[in-house]
């Protein structure tokens, strides 16, 4: 028999539940685990005026059925284990009321299965490590709000959507974005597909898009710290190639040697059935050197230099046949222009520390030396030069670029002056060509990039491990005017703030080099495969670049001056000390962390537009006009009538820029003719006078696809075939 007073208790119960009002009262506790007095009454939107008695009589009425209770020490109110009880039991009748038969939900699995509120709590204990009493709380509250809705069907992404908005309103920020879904709307993926079926990019673009989208909200979300993320998207950072942070290095420097000596062993990155031997002759070397681009295309964002290319090749030449060689390399180039960007580095000589190396080739030539193939190197590239030149005037390669060695020891060879002279014509024409001097004796071994970046022989001192097989890992571009923008002018709070984003610039490269040293094995299967013990790419040996954008303009917005003036000068001095000293204390924690000026189109166009958006347009100084404004993230000069504007700055204005690790110079030509003997001069003159150690000539491009010619300057129609809608404008280095 039950007792009167236990039936009294279970009545009292009732009661206590039988009001919305003290129901809410127990769900809030419930939620919230422990409110105080004026708490509970601004959660319900009570008033301590006019609802003060009514609030008391049902708050007493819950003390009195044991439903809840007061802590003594922060004296407030808590429910008891029977409140706890009740709330669920609560729960479970709405739940009953609510819940249609049989309501599905779409899994993330692509399965049909009936909904069940504990896998929500085991999604957010999983995903986001919440603890499992306040993911209980805030899957059931998604389940209220599900129920209520009386729908029959439902899908992942709904109720994460739900849960998110939850997470929101109870300031659980850093739980939302873990569990955040990342992806793009319907309408984009139609807007996508609808924009590249107009391309002709193929249906692999619409997933590399897609796919490119995702992977920048995961690391904006999820990898950077926030405010590395924020100073990214507000623009006073630009981290290159978001996208790929944590996945690929920008940029690598092959040996060839080593696949020409070793073949290619493909069983030991993926499971081919066919791994090619060492290369016999010429044909299979550049067979070999093109599965080797072919292969790291897919783990490299941008630019793979084969360095010492013709050097290299130059052992596999059986006979100077310049035919047969010609035809090769039209081949060899037609499919690297299909699949990469390459930039080959050409040797008009040998140089002297190569010279003595044992030369990689086939068994007879084994006991020779690369100084015995000279005449072959150098062919090699006369050859080289003729089928760019040949092909870059019917259609302009853009992913094709050559970067031609200049040492003083090719002014006494007769075959390469003439070498040099022919780089210097296809420089004039339509050729991708860059100039790089490494006379000097301390930057003779130094390897150049088109990008402007190099690698020298000051790590460990031997220019085979510090040059090749190496890279630039990724660069971070600061925006220099909004730092002036943010500190009025203010110098001491200008320094404090380049500091701050010096500090986070070199975190996010930090970042970058360890996601690449922990999952590099995994994801780079083809550059970091190995042999004899040994890494074919030298990731620890590999550059991490701080980039500047804007230079001059903050130099002008700082000091109200021209940037040639006595005061700017003073100001570009300052802010080069202070980087330089801030990043060799960083570099102790990565090493090769080098301060640069780094050419960056994307960087150029869009902080200058967030600082436009920020500030207004009439407030900045910028580059270029109102409509295509940019912040310079390289040196352009302009060749016109025998003179360089503006004047470059001298060797010793030069030394102080910051270029420790990267630097690049374009010389805008124009549509004048100008003889190559003439432009020989001219580079001389960077060089000599002005201490330019790597630059390269542009000169703008029409193609006409109706006649398949291209002709200089930006023209409206084709001078051969007359035609006004079939031309393309080619500038390589265009921030339009």
């Amino acid at each position: 028999m039950v007792s009167v007073s236990h039936k009294l208790r279970g009545v009292r119960i009732l009661k206590a539940v039988s009001s919305p009002t003290r129901l809410q009262i127990l769900s809030l506790l419930f939620d919230k685990s422990a409110l105080s007095y004026s708490e509970l009454m601004s959660l319900l939107r009570m008033s301590p005026s006019k609802d003060a008695g009514r609030f008391a009589y049902h708050l007493r009425f819950l003390l009195k059925a044991d439903l809840v209770e007061v802590d003594a020490d922060s004296k407030k109110y808590c429910l008891t284990d029977l409140g706890k009880m009740v709330v669920d039991v609560a729960d479970r009748i709405e739940k009953r009321a609510y819940k249609p038969r049989g309501m599905l939900i779409r899994t993330s699995r692509s399965t049909l299965e009936e909904f069940d509120v504990n896998r929500i709590a085991d999604s957010l204990i999983r995903e986001t490590r919440m603890p499992a009493d306040l993911a209980q709380k805030v899957a059931k509250e998604a389940e209220k709000q599900i129920l209520k809705s009386r729908t029959k069907y439902v899908t992942a992404p709904l109720i994460r959507e739900i849960v998110n908005t939850i997470l929101i309103d109870k300031g659980l920020e850093d739980y939302r974005h873990r569990l955040t879904r990342l992806g793009l709307p319907v309408h984009d993926v139609f807007a996508l597909i609808e924009g590249k079926s107009k391309t002709f990019e193929g249906a692999e673009s619409i997933r590399d898009a897609a796919g490119d989208t995702v992977l920048r909200e995961y690391i904006l979300l999820n990898v950077l710290p926030r405010d590395i993320a924020d100073a990214h998207l507000s623009g006073s950072l630009h981290l290159d190639r978001l996208d790929s942070w944590i996945t690929k290095p920008t940029e690598v420097v092959h040996d060839i040697r080593f696949f020409l000596q070793n073949g290619l062993h493909l069983e030991k990155t993926a499971s081919f059935g066919f791994s090619p031997l060492p290369p016999r002759n010429f044909e299979e070397a550049l067979a070999i050197v093109l599965n080797v681009i072919l292969h790291s295309v897919r783990e490299v964002n941008s630019t793979q230099t084969l360095e010492y290319f013709n050097v290299f090749l130059s052992p596999f030449i059986r006979a100077p046949d310049s035919a047969k060689i010609e035809e090769s390399l039209r081949f060899f180039l037609f499919s690297v222009c299909q699949h990469a960007d390459v930039s080959f580095g050409l040797e008009l000589v040998v140089p002297e520390f190569l010279a003595s190396k044992p030369a990689v080739g086939f068994a007879e030539k084994a006991r020779y030396q690369y100084r015995d193939f000279l005449a072959e190197a150098q062919l090699l590239a006369s050859v080289l030069f003729k089928v760019v030149k040949e092909q870059s005037v019917l259609t302009p390669l853009r992913k094709v670029k050559l970067t031609v060695k200049v040492r003083s020891d090719i002014f006494v060879d007769e075959k390469a002056r003439q070498l040099f002279l022919e780089a210097h014509s296809l420089a004039l024409g339509y050729g991708n060509v860059f100039f790089a001097d490494v006379s000097e004796k301390d930057n003779a071994c130094r390897v150049f990039s088109p990008s402007g970046c190099w690698y020298n022989d000051d790590l460990n001192g031997d220019w085979e491990t510090d040059t090749l097989r190496v890279g630039c890992l990724g660069h971070v571009t600061v925006n220099l005017p909004r730092i002036v923008y943010e500190a009025e002018k203010d110098k001491a709070k200008f320094f404090s703030v380049l500091k701050e984003r010096l500090n986070m610039a070199s975190r996010a490269l930090e970042i970058k080099y360890r996601a690449l040293r922990n999952f590099g094995k995994g994801l780079l299967p083809f550059l970091l495969q190995r042999a004899n013990g040994d890494e074919y790419f030298r990731l620890d040996a590999s550059s991490l670049l701080v980039s500047f954008a804007g230079f001059e303009n903050a130099a002008e917005a700082f000091s109200d001056s021209k940037f040639e003036e006595e005061k700017s000068a003073a100001f570009e001095k300052e802010v080069v000390d202070e980087v330089t000293a801030f990043l060799q204390k960083s570099g102790k924690r990565v090493r090769r962390l080098s301060p640069v000026v780094l050419p960056d189109f994307e960087a150029s166009r869009r902080l200058v537009q967030a600082d436009i958006e920020r500030y207004g347009v009439g407030k900045i100084r910028f580059s270029g006009t109102r409509d295509k404004p940019f912040y310079p993230t390289f040196a352009r000069l302009t060749y016109r009538e025998g003179k360089l504007e503006p004047k470059p700055l001298s060797n010793a204005r030069r030394s102080s820029w910051l270029h420790e690790g990267a630097n690049l110079t374009v010389v805008e030509l124009g549509e004048a003719e100008i003889k190559p003997d003439s432009l020989i001069l001219l580079s001389k003159q960077l060089m000599s006078e002005y201490g330019i150690r790597f630059f390269t000539y542009n000169r703008k491009l029409t193609f006409c696809s109706s006649c398949g010619r291209s002709s200089f300057g930006q023209l409206h129609k084709c001078p051969l075939c007359g035609a006004t809608s079939a031309l393309t404008l080619f500038d390589r280095f265009a921030l339009e």
